[in-house]
C-alpha cells in the first residue's frame, strides 16, 4: 500500500512501491548487487523503470543472478540463447554490453580489491543527500555521474553515459533523491550517520 508521505514516481504499481520503499537509495556495498543495478540501468535506457521491474526476475534467472564471473564467460551460444529469452529485454547491443562489462567489472575488482571500493570514490565514499521538494527538481546527471561515466568509458565499459550512471547512483544509494516529504529521505539520512 502506498503511503502519502512518499515519492510520487512509483504510482500504484506494487513492484515499484516495494522497490521504492525497500531498495531505491539504500546504500549498496555488495559487488553482485552493484552489477545487477548497473546492468538493469543500462537495459532501462530508452524504456521505463516499470518495464525493468516487471522483468527483474527474468533478468536474474537469465543472467545467473548477476554473477559476474559466470557472465564474463558467456560465449556466443549463450548470447544467442539470451536473445530468444522472453523474460528479458532482448536487445543484442545491451546483452553483449553486459557480457563485456562483466569482464571489465572483474578487472576493477582485481585492481581495487572490490568494485564497491572503486565506485564509491565518486561520492567521496558517502551518500549525497539531496533536498528536493518535487520530482522536476531531480537532475538527470551530476558532476559525480559525469566523472563516473568518463572513468568507466575510459576503462572500456559500455552503456555508461552520465544519465545511466546517475540512475545507477540513485539505485545504489550513492545519492539520496527521495523527496523531502518522503519517509525514506529521513530513514536514509539516519542510515548514513
Amino acid at each position: 500500500m502506498k503511503q502519502n508521505n512518499t515519492c510520487d514516481w512509483p504510482g500504484n504499481n506494487p513492484l515499484m512501491i516495494e522497490y521504492h520503499d525497500k531498495e531505491w537509495g539504500e546504500p549498496v556495498h555488495d559487488d553482485q548487487k552493484h552489477f545487477e543495478f548497473m546492468t538493469l540501468d543500462a537495459f532501462q535506457a530508452g524504456l521505463s523503470w516499470a518495464i525493468i521491474m516487471n522483468k527483474r526476475e527474468g533478468f536474474r534467472k537469465a543472467f545467473d543472478h548477476f554473477d559476474v564471473n559466470k557472465i564474463a564467460r558467456y560465449d556466443e551460444t549463450k548470447i544467442q540463447e539470451l536473445l530468444k529469452d522472453p523474460g528479458i529485454i532482448r536487445n543484442q547491443m545491451k546483452i553483449r554490453a553486459t557480457v563485456h562489462n562483466a569482464r571489465k567489472f572483474i578487472e576493477i575488482q582485481q585492481e581495487s580489491g572490490s568494485f564497491d571500493d572503486y565506485i564509491w570514490q565518486f561520492t567521496g565514499h558517502n551518500t549525497i543527500h539531496n533536498q528536493w521538494t518535487s520530482l522536476n527538481q531531480i537532475p538527470a546527471t551530476s558532476p559525480e555521474s559525469d566523472a563516473m561515466s568518463k572513468d568507466l568509458k575510459k576503462r572500456g565499459f559500455k552503456f555508461v553515459g552520465s544519465t545511466i550512471c546517475y540512475a545507477y547512483m540513485q539505485a545504489a544509494g550513492m545519492v539520496n533523491d527521495h523527496l523531502v516529504k518522503c519517509f525514506r529521505n529521513k530513514e536514509l539520512k539516519i542510515l548514513s550517520i
